[in-house]
């Protein structure tokens, strides 16, 4: 499997290329109140507004630092609002610093289990490639459900082109 590598607060992540729709530039967003800090706003894609999660917070606790490898990745997945709910396919814009790197996952010379926290659902393996340390992440876990319901309330439940 391929993965797209950045870097949050120093530490190596990693997504499966199979989520990735396309990687922009950091765009200007705007930003929505009530929300958890971790949702920085939505922005416009391809005629829709697509909510942007800011992976700094969501996995560090502080903003990705703006520079000019930091970039917004559009991604998408099917998500369920519950155990028996019919997913819906969702877009959602992460930002990331130094997104400027892929590998595949059959370059790991080592590889660990996923991690099983509670408060973060989203974190999976850690593998060791090219002599880095890269945790990989569930893309259709990092929001919770209420969340994503809350974003999309009317989002069709249909699969992306």
């Amino acid at each position: 499997m391929q993965l797209i590598t950045f870097t949050i607060d120093g530490q190596s992540f990693a997504i499966e290329s199979r989520y990735v729709i396309e990687v922009l530039p950091l765009v200007p967003h705007r930003q929505l109140p009530m929300l958890p800090d971790y949702v920085a706003g939505m922005f416009t894609y391809r005629g829709h507004l697509i909510p942007v999660v800011d992976l700094g917070i969501r996995l560090r606790g502080r903003p990705a630092t703006r520079r000019l490898s930091t970039r917004i990745i559009v991604v998408h997945f099917t998500s369920t609002a519950g155990d028996n709910a019919p997913g819906r396919a969702v877009r959602v814009g992460l930002v990331a610093e130094n997104v400027i790197a892929t590998c595949h996952a059959e370059e790991a010379d080592a590889s660990y289990p996923a991690l099983r926290l509670d408060n973060a659902p989203f974190l999976g393996g850690i593998l060791r490639v090219r002599q880095a340390t890269v945790h990989l992440l569930d893309v259709e876990r990092l929001l919770p459900p209420e969340i994503v319901s809350g974003l999309f309330p009317d989002e069709p439940r249909r699969a992306l082109p």
